[in-house]
């Protein structure tokens, strides 16, 4: 019943095993090796392009804030959600690997608004060299609390980002959730609505810790070289994340493991409806449910075993306080976890 995060599930045996196939005899080293070429072509190839650029990096952190500080200039400001990793989760990397760029927050929810965009794009370059210059945009799909863009959303905001000359970056910390949850191409979520570079996230899925970053824009690519080298993320020994990443890609097994975590999320969120208790945020999307239940009711699935996040608070105060939680489901998790967490729900004292 561990529903804590996707990052805390274990690694799927194909990768181990691709990992271990590729252990044996040399191979060059920094990302010369063959499977890295390899991998770049079966990404192009899914991505129905031959030209994008990839680049591997072990956390997400690093790879969305090595890609930024390549769209954009020390003296720009990002536009992001408030809710983003960018804003939230990263400890100011990407205002330190840019140099210095800053973080302009558009509107208060997790999706950015595409007439929310525009008043914050035009509210910013309006003071000459005493202000931000505008930057690039960057949206998480799926969003942090578990939302996905539609392709209609990415490329509203594409439109808008163009309109100033802008780039639209895109945090796939949970690419193939997304995808699966959408049912369309890796292309039409991405270059074909307008994106300029994307973090392809593979380590909530199941990875041991790799991530791609991806240039459909070719121009601000060979930096990344150079700033992945300066900020210590280049690997020596490039053949075991691309190793990693290949094995992910055999026979669809990403999209599999993320069709996977999203069944179990809906099968999760169905037994929630029908509790009185539970008082969803909205209908998941992908991998993710945001709840609010009273703390007396947390309390009881603590002690029954369960394991999850709460976001407004902890086990101790007012055992009536409704508090939100976190589930976050992974390719790991089966209908027998989910089954156990019923079990458990159906001896609460409400």
């Amino acid at each position: 019943m561990n529903f804590a995060s996707d990052n805390t599930s274990p690694v799927p045996t194909q990768i181990l095993e691709k990992i271990n196939d590729v252990n044996h005899g040399y191979q060059n080293s920094y990302g010369e090796d063959d499977y890295m070429r390899e991998l770049t072509d079966r990404i192009n190839n899914i991505f129905e392009t031959k030209k994008a650029i990839v680049y591997l990096v072990s956390t997400g952190t690093a790879a969305n804030s090595l890609a930024l500080a390549c769209l954009s200039k020390p003296w720009d400001t990002i536009f992001c959600s408030p809710i983003s990793h960018l804003h939230q989760d990263e400890c100011n990397a990407p205002e330190f690997y840019t140099g210095g760029a800053k973080l302009t927050l558009v509107g208060q929810s997790d999706k950015i608004n595409p007439d929310e965009l525009l008043t914050a794009m035009l509210s910013e370059e309006t003071r000459g060299i005493h202000g931000p210059q505008r930057g690039p945009v960057s949206i998480t799909q799926i969003t942090e609390k578990g939302r996905c863009y539609s392709l209609e959303e990415i490329r509203q905001i594409s439109k808008i980002k163009s309109k100033f000359s802008s780039l639209l970056h895109m945090d796939g910390a949970r690419f193939a959730n997304a995808l699966s949850a959408l049912n369309c191409s890796p292309a039409e979520m991405t270059w074909k609505a307008g994106v300029d570079a994307v973090t392809f996230g593979c380590t909530k899925n199941g990875l041991l810790g790799v991530e791609a970053v991806i240039f459909f824009n070719t121009k601000y690519a060979r930096e990344f070289e150079l700033r992945r080298k300066r900020a210590g993320h280049l690997s020596s020994k490039n053949r075991y994340l691309a190793a990693q990443m290949l094995g992910y890609l055999d026979n669809d097994l990403w999209l599999k493991l993320a069709t996977s975590s999203n069944t179990m999320a809906k099968q999760l969120s169905a037994f929630f409806e029908s509790i009185p208790y539970v008082k969803l945020h909205h209908q998941p999307e992908a991998n993710m449910i945001f709840a609010d239940m009273p703390r007396k009711v947390h309390q009881q699935f603590f002690k029954a075993g369960a394991k999850y996040y709460l976001r407004n608070g902890g086990l101790d105060g007012n055992e009536d306080e409704l508090v939100t939680a976190r589930f976050v489901c992974s390719w790991s998790t089966t209908e027998e976890d989910i089954n156990a967490f019923i079990v458990a729900a159906q001896k609460v004292i409400y």
